[in-house]
Protein backbone atom coordinates (compact mmCIF):
# COMPACT_ATOMS: atom_id res chain seq x y z
CA UNK A 1 0.00 0.00 0.00
CA UNK A 2 1.36 3.40 -0.98
CA UNK A 3 1.98 6.19 1.51
CA UNK A 4 -0.14 9.28 0.89
CA UNK A 5 1.77 12.55 1.38
CA UNK A 6 0.36 14.73 4.15
CA UNK A 7 -0.48 18.32 3.18
CA UNK A 8 -2.67 21.12 4.47
CA UNK A 9 -5.16 21.25 1.57
CA UNK A 10 -8.83 20.46 2.07
CA UNK A 11 -9.81 16.89 1.21
CA UNK A 12 -13.47 16.89 2.34
CA UNK A 13 -16.09 19.61 2.69
CA UNK A 14 -19.66 19.71 3.87
CA UNK A 15 -21.50 22.83 2.72
CA UNK A 16 -24.76 23.78 4.44
CA UNK A 17 -25.63 20.10 4.86
CA UNK A 18 -29.17 19.28 5.90
CA UNK A 19 -30.87 15.96 6.56
CA UNK A 20 -34.54 15.78 7.51
CA UNK A 21 -36.36 12.50 8.11
CA UNK A 22 -40.10 12.02 7.63
CA UNK A 23 -42.61 14.59 6.47
CA UNK A 24 -43.21 13.13 3.02
CA UNK A 25 -44.79 10.14 1.33
CA UNK A 26 -47.85 8.10 2.19
CA UNK A 27 -46.11 5.74 4.63
CA UNK A 28 -43.65 8.16 6.25
CA UNK A 29 -44.25 10.07 9.45
CA UNK A 30 -45.80 13.54 9.07
CA UNK A 31 -43.32 14.81 11.66
CA UNK A 32 -40.06 16.18 10.27
CA UNK A 33 -36.98 15.27 12.31
CA UNK A 34 -34.18 17.75 11.69
CA UNK A 35 -31.24 15.43 12.29
CA UNK A 36 -28.67 17.70 10.61
CA UNK A 37 -29.58 21.31 9.94
CA UNK A 38 -27.25 23.58 7.97
CA UNK A 39 -23.83 22.18 8.90
CA UNK A 40 -20.70 23.40 7.10
CA UNK A 41 -17.21 22.08 7.78
CA UNK A 42 -13.94 21.27 6.04
CA UNK A 43 -11.39 18.53 6.75
CA UNK A 44 -7.73 19.04 5.88
CA UNK A 45 -5.72 16.28 4.30
CA UNK A 46 -3.74 14.30 6.87
CA UNK A 47 -5.50 15.57 10.00
CA UNK A 48 -7.73 13.85 12.54
CA UNK A 49 -11.01 15.75 12.68
CA UNK A 50 -13.44 14.93 15.49
CA UNK A 51 -17.22 15.40 15.67
CA UNK A 52 -18.49 15.26 19.24
CA UNK A 53 -21.80 15.73 21.03
CA UNK A 54 -24.52 14.04 23.06
CA UNK A 55 -26.44 11.04 21.77
CA UNK A 56 -29.03 12.16 19.24
CA UNK A 57 -27.21 15.36 18.24
CA UNK A 58 -26.83 14.18 14.63
CA UNK A 59 -23.11 13.44 14.54
CA UNK A 60 -23.44 9.90 13.12
CA UNK A 61 -25.92 11.13 10.51
CA UNK A 62 -23.42 13.83 9.55
CA UNK A 63 -20.69 11.22 9.15
CA UNK A 64 -22.88 9.20 6.79
CA UNK A 65 -23.80 12.30 4.82
CA UNK A 66 -20.11 13.08 4.27
CA UNK A 67 -19.68 9.62 2.71
CA UNK A 68 -23.01 9.81 0.87
CA UNK A 69 -24.19 6.64 2.58
CA UNK A 70 -27.44 8.56 2.94
CA UNK A 71 -28.65 11.32 0.64
CA UNK A 72 -28.86 14.84 2.08
CA UNK A 73 -32.05 16.89 2.05
CA UNK A 74 -30.00 19.93 1.11
CA UNK A 75 -26.44 21.21 0.81
CA UNK A 76 -23.40 19.71 -0.85
CA UNK A 77 -20.48 17.37 -0.15
CA UNK A 78 -17.18 17.94 -1.92
CA UNK A 79 -14.28 15.51 -2.03
CA UNK A 80 -10.98 16.95 -3.25
CA UNK A 81 -12.86 20.00 -4.51
CA UNK A 82 -15.52 18.14 -6.52
CA UNK A 83 -19.14 17.54 -5.57
CA UNK A 84 -20.00 13.88 -5.05
CA UNK A 85 -23.78 14.29 -5.00
CA UNK A 86 -24.10 14.23 -8.77
CA UNK A 87 -22.08 11.05 -9.26
CA UNK A 88 -23.88 7.96 -10.54
CA UNK A 89 -23.58 4.50 -8.94
CA UNK A 90 -20.59 3.47 -11.03
CA UNK A 91 -18.72 6.68 -10.24
CA UNK A 92 -19.54 6.41 -6.54
CA UNK A 93 -18.31 2.81 -6.45
CA UNK A 94 -14.93 3.95 -7.75
CA UNK A 95 -14.85 6.73 -5.17
CA UNK A 96 -15.69 4.31 -2.33
CA UNK A 97 -12.16 2.96 -2.65
CA UNK A 98 -10.83 6.30 -1.36
CA UNK A 99 -13.53 6.96 1.27
CA UNK A 100 -14.19 4.27 3.87
CA UNK A 101 -15.94 3.90 7.21
CA UNK A 102 -15.38 1.97 10.44
CA UNK A 103 -18.72 1.20 12.06
CA UNK A 104 -19.56 1.42 15.74
CA UNK A 105 -20.63 -2.19 16.27
CA UNK A 106 -17.86 -4.50 15.04
CA UNK A 107 -20.16 -7.54 15.12
CA UNK A 108 -23.23 -6.14 13.37
CA UNK A 109 -21.08 -4.67 10.58
CA UNK A 110 -19.53 -8.05 9.63
CA UNK A 111 -21.40 -10.67 7.59
CA UNK A 112 -21.72 -13.72 9.90
CA UNK A 113 -21.88 -16.07 6.89
CA UNK A 114 -18.54 -14.96 5.48
CA UNK A 115 -15.18 -15.93 6.92
CA UNK A 116 -12.66 -13.24 7.75
CA UNK A 117 -10.58 -13.82 4.65
CA UNK A 118 -13.58 -13.28 2.37
CA UNK A 119 -14.71 -10.21 4.33
CA UNK A 120 -11.35 -8.49 3.92
CA UNK A 121 -10.91 -9.73 0.34
CA UNK A 122 -14.28 -8.46 -0.88
CA UNK A 123 -13.19 -4.83 -1.51
CA UNK A 124 -9.93 -6.11 -3.05
CA UNK A 125 -11.95 -8.14 -5.55
CA UNK A 126 -14.56 -5.42 -6.05
CA UNK A 127 -12.00 -2.78 -6.99
CA UNK A 128 -9.85 -5.13 -9.04
CA UNK A 129 -6.80 -4.84 -6.80
CA UNK A 130 -5.80 -8.51 -6.87
CA UNK A 131 -6.77 -12.03 -7.85
CA UNK A 132 -5.76 -15.47 -6.64
CA UNK A 133 -2.42 -15.58 -4.85
CA UNK A 134 -2.01 -11.81 -4.99
CA UNK A 135 -5.36 -11.31 -3.24
CA UNK A 136 -4.54 -13.88 -0.55
CA UNK A 137 -1.17 -12.24 0.11
CA UNK A 138 -2.83 -8.84 0.37
CA UNK A 139 -5.37 -10.19 2.89
CA UNK A 140 -2.58 -11.75 4.96
CA UNK A 141 -0.63 -8.47 4.89
CA UNK A 142 -3.70 -6.52 6.03
CA UNK A 143 -4.31 -8.93 8.90
CA UNK A 144 -0.72 -8.56 10.05
CA UNK A 145 -1.01 -4.79 9.74
CA UNK A 146 -3.94 -4.63 12.17
CA UNK A 147 -2.47 -7.18 14.58
CA UNK A 148 -4.32 -10.36 13.57
CA UNK A 149 -2.93 -13.79 12.76
CA UNK A 150 -3.04 -14.43 8.98
CA UNK A 151 -3.71 -18.15 9.46
CA UNK A 152 -7.13 -17.27 10.94
CA UNK A 153 -8.65 -16.29 7.60
CA UNK A 154 -10.98 -19.32 7.65
CA UNK A 155 -12.57 -18.31 10.94
CA UNK A 156 -15.92 -16.52 11.20
CA UNK A 157 -16.68 -13.25 13.05
CA UNK A 158 -18.31 -15.00 16.03
CA UNK A 159 -15.02 -16.78 16.74
CA UNK A 160 -13.25 -13.50 17.52
CA UNK A 161 -13.37 -11.11 20.46
CA UNK A 162 -14.83 -7.61 20.19
CA UNK A 163 -11.43 -6.00 19.80
CA UNK A 164 -10.42 -8.50 17.13
CA UNK A 165 -13.67 -7.93 15.23
CA UNK A 166 -13.00 -4.20 15.20
CA UNK A 167 -9.53 -4.94 13.80
CA UNK A 168 -11.22 -6.96 11.05
CA UNK A 169 -13.40 -3.95 10.26
CA UNK A 170 -10.33 -1.73 10.12
CA UNK A 171 -8.55 -4.19 7.81
CA UNK A 172 -11.59 -4.19 5.53
CA UNK A 173 -11.57 -0.38 5.47
CA UNK A 174 -7.88 -0.41 4.53
CA UNK A 175 -8.28 -3.03 1.79
CA UNK A 176 -9.02 -0.49 -0.94
CA UNK A 177 -6.02 1.71 -0.07
CA UNK A 178 -8.21 4.67 1.03
CA UNK A 179 -7.25 8.29 1.59
CA UNK A 180 -10.04 9.07 4.06
CA UNK A 181 -11.60 6.96 6.83
CA UNK A 182 -14.57 7.98 8.97
CA UNK A 183 -14.81 6.19 12.31
CA UNK A 184 -18.36 6.15 13.70
CA UNK A 185 -17.77 5.64 17.43
CA UNK A 186 -14.99 3.14 16.60
CA UNK A 187 -14.19 2.26 20.24
CA UNK A 188 -17.41 2.91 22.15
CA UNK A 189 -18.63 -0.72 21.86
CA UNK A 190 -15.34 -2.12 23.19
CA UNK A 191 -14.10 -2.87 26.69
CA UNK A 192 -12.07 -0.11 28.29
CA UNK A 193 -8.92 -2.25 28.23
CA UNK A 194 -9.26 -2.73 24.44
CA UNK A 195 -10.10 0.87 23.56
CA UNK A 196 -6.51 2.06 24.02
CA UNK A 197 -5.22 -0.64 21.67
CA UNK A 198 -7.62 0.34 18.87
CA UNK A 199 -6.82 4.04 19.37
CA UNK A 200 -3.10 3.32 19.11
CA UNK A 201 -3.71 1.16 16.05
CA UNK A 202 -5.63 3.94 14.28
CA UNK A 203 -2.89 6.44 15.08
CA UNK A 204 -0.19 4.07 13.83
CA UNK A 205 -2.09 3.46 10.59
CA UNK A 206 -2.65 7.18 10.07
CA UNK A 207 1.08 7.84 10.28
CA UNK A 208 2.04 4.81 8.23
CA UNK A 209 -0.34 5.39 5.32
CA UNK A 210 -0.89 9.15 5.54
CA UNK A 211 -4.60 8.76 6.21
CA UNK A 212 -7.11 11.46 6.95
CA UNK A 213 -9.39 10.47 9.86
CA UNK A 214 -12.81 11.80 10.81
CA UNK A 215 -13.76 10.44 14.24
CA UNK A 216 -17.37 10.59 15.46
CA UNK A 217 -17.40 10.10 19.23
CA UNK A 218 -18.87 11.12 22.53
CA UNK A 219 -15.86 10.08 24.66
CA UNK A 220 -14.04 13.37 25.21
CA UNK A 221 -10.92 11.62 26.51
CA UNK A 222 -10.57 9.82 23.17
CA UNK A 223 -11.12 13.09 21.30
CA UNK A 224 -8.57 14.88 23.46
CA UNK A 225 -5.94 12.24 22.79
CA UNK A 226 -6.15 11.67 19.06
CA UNK A 227 -7.79 14.63 17.26
CA UNK A 228 -6.32 17.80 15.78
CA UNK A 229 -9.58 19.76 15.49
CA UNK A 230 -13.02 19.31 17.04
CA UNK A 231 -16.53 20.23 15.92
CA UNK A 232 -19.05 20.27 18.79
CA UNK A 233 -22.63 19.48 17.72
CA UNK A 234 -25.88 20.22 19.50
CA UNK A 235 -29.30 19.33 18.10
CA UNK A 236 -28.18 19.08 14.48
CA UNK A 237 -25.93 22.14 14.42
CA UNK A 238 -22.25 22.91 15.05
CA UNK A 239 -21.95 25.25 18.02
CA UNK A 240 -18.15 25.37 18.28
CA UNK A 241 -15.26 24.52 15.95
CA UNK A 242 -11.75 24.67 17.31
CA UNK A 243 -8.32 23.12 17.53
CA UNK A 244 -8.33 20.46 20.23
CA UNK A 245 -5.96 22.03 22.75
CA UNK A 246 -7.68 25.39 22.58
CA UNK A 247 -11.12 23.84 22.99
CA UNK A 248 -10.14 21.86 26.08
CA UNK A 249 -8.09 24.65 27.64
CA UNK A 250 -10.64 27.42 27.09
CA UNK A 251 -14.05 26.40 25.66
CA UNK A 252 -16.09 29.32 24.34
CA UNK A 253 -19.63 27.96 24.01
CA UNK A 254 -21.67 27.26 27.19
CA UNK A 255 -22.58 23.81 25.87
CA UNK A 256 -18.92 22.89 25.34
CA UNK A 257 -18.15 24.16 28.83
CA UNK A 258 -20.87 21.94 30.30
CA UNK A 259 -19.65 18.89 28.34
CA UNK A 260 -16.09 19.30 29.61
CA UNK A 261 -17.21 20.04 33.17
CA UNK A 262 -19.09 16.71 33.20
CA UNK A 263 -15.90 14.69 32.68
CA UNK A 264 -15.10 12.73 35.88
CA UNK A 265 -11.85 13.77 37.53
CA UNK A 266 -9.89 10.65 38.62
CA UNK A 267 -8.73 12.27 41.86
CA UNK A 268 -10.99 12.32 44.95
CA UNK A 269 -8.93 15.19 46.41
CA UNK A 270 -9.50 17.42 43.38
CA UNK A 271 -13.22 18.08 43.31
CA UNK A 272 -14.53 20.95 41.20
CA UNK A 273 -18.05 22.38 40.96
CA UNK A 274 -19.82 21.14 37.85
CA UNK A 275 -21.82 23.33 35.47
CA UNK A 276 -24.84 21.03 35.34
CA UNK A 277 -27.33 21.60 32.56
CA UNK A 278 -30.99 22.02 33.39
CA UNK A 279 -33.79 20.21 31.55
CA UNK A 280 -33.71 17.66 28.75
CA UNK A 281 -32.45 17.86 25.20
CA UNK A 282 -35.27 19.24 23.03
CA UNK A 283 -36.72 17.08 20.29
CA UNK A 284 -35.12 17.51 16.85
CA UNK A 285 -38.66 17.31 15.51
CA UNK A 286 -39.50 20.56 17.30
CA UNK A 287 -36.26 22.49 17.94
CA UNK A 288 -36.51 25.70 19.99
CA UNK A 289 -36.60 29.05 18.28
CA UNK A 290 -33.50 31.21 18.20
CA UNK A 291 -30.51 29.51 19.76
CA UNK A 292 -31.34 25.83 20.15
CA UNK A 293 -29.37 25.68 23.40
CA UNK A 294 -31.16 28.53 25.13
CA UNK A 295 -33.63 26.24 26.95
CA UNK A 296 -30.73 24.72 28.94
CA UNK A 297 -28.16 27.53 28.91
CA UNK A 298 -27.37 29.23 32.26
CA UNK A 299 -26.42 32.43 30.37
CA UNK A 300 -29.55 32.67 28.18
CA UNK A 301 -31.15 36.09 27.60
CA UNK A 302 -34.27 37.17 25.65
CA UNK A 303 -32.22 37.63 22.45
CA UNK A 304 -31.22 33.96 22.55
CA UNK A 305 -34.86 32.92 22.22
CA UNK A 306 -35.57 35.33 19.40
CA UNK A 307 -32.50 35.24 17.14
CA UNK A 308 -30.48 32.30 15.83
CA UNK A 309 -26.73 32.85 16.41
CA UNK A 310 -24.39 32.54 13.44
CA UNK A 311 -21.21 30.47 13.63
CA UNK A 312 -18.83 33.44 13.85
CA UNK A 313 -15.04 33.52 13.95
CA UNK A 314 -13.23 34.41 17.15
CA UNK A 315 -9.97 36.43 17.02
CA UNK A 316 -7.89 33.26 17.40
CA UNK A 317 -9.56 31.58 14.40
CA UNK A 318 -12.02 29.41 16.31
CA UNK A 319 -15.72 29.50 15.48
CA UNK A 320 -18.55 29.69 17.98
CA UNK A 321 -22.34 30.08 17.69
CA UNK A 322 -23.30 32.14 20.73
CA UNK A 323 -24.55 35.73 21.05
CA UNK A 324 -22.77 36.39 24.34
CA UNK A 325 -19.63 34.25 24.26
CA UNK A 326 -17.44 37.33 24.79
CA UNK A 327 -19.19 38.31 28.02
CA UNK A 328 -19.15 34.71 29.22
CA UNK A 329 -15.40 34.48 28.64
CA UNK A 330 -14.88 37.86 30.27
CA UNK A 331 -16.57 36.55 33.41
CA UNK A 332 -14.16 33.60 33.46
CA UNK A 333 -16.86 30.99 33.01
CA UNK A 334 -16.13 27.49 31.93
CA UNK A 335 -12.34 27.31 32.23
CA UNK A 336 -11.45 23.62 32.46
CA UNK A 337 -8.30 22.02 33.78
CA UNK A 338 -7.26 20.01 30.73
CA UNK A 339 -4.57 17.69 32.17
CA UNK A 340 -7.02 15.83 34.42
CA UNK A 341 -9.57 15.08 31.71
CA UNK A 342 -7.74 12.37 29.82
CA UNK A 343 -5.64 11.03 32.69
CA UNK A 344 -7.38 7.65 32.77
CA UNK A 345 -7.11 7.15 29.01
CA UNK A 346 -3.47 8.31 28.98
CA UNK A 347 -2.66 5.75 31.64
CA UNK A 348 -4.31 2.98 29.60
CA UNK A 349 -2.43 4.07 26.50
CA UNK A 350 0.90 4.14 28.34
CA UNK A 351 0.31 0.67 29.79
CA UNK A 352 -0.58 -0.65 26.36
CA UNK A 353 2.56 0.83 24.76
CA UNK A 354 4.72 -0.75 27.47
CA UNK A 355 2.99 -4.10 26.97
CA UNK A 356 3.36 -3.92 23.22
CA UNK A 357 7.08 -3.07 23.40
CA UNK A 358 7.74 -6.11 25.59
CA UNK A 359 6.17 -8.56 23.20
CA UNK A 360 8.49 -10.52 20.96
CA UNK A 361 5.61 -11.13 18.58
CA UNK A 362 2.67 -8.77 19.12
CA UNK A 363 0.73 -10.34 16.22
CA UNK A 364 0.22 -13.59 18.10
CA UNK A 365 -0.77 -11.92 21.37
CA UNK A 366 -3.11 -9.16 20.25
CA UNK A 367 -6.49 -9.20 22.04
Amino acid sequence: MSVIPMTNDIILEGIDLTKHFGGGGLLSSPTVVRAVDGVSLSVQRGETFAIVGESGCGKSTLGRLLLRLIEPTGGDVRYEGKSILGLNKSEMRKLRREMQIIFQDPFASLNPRMNVGDIIAEPIWLHGLGRGKEKRERVADLMRTVGLIPTHTDRYPHEFSGGQRQRIGIARALAGDPKLIIGDEPVSALDVSIQAQIINLLEDLKQRFGLTLVIVAHDLAVIRHMSDRVAVMYLGEIVELSETDELFDNPLHPYTQALLAAIPIPNPMNRQPKALLQGDVPSPAAPPSGCRFHTRCPHARPLCKEQHPALEAAPDGRKVACHFWREIQGAGAGSISAPSQSAALSKRLALYRTWRERQDNPVTTSP
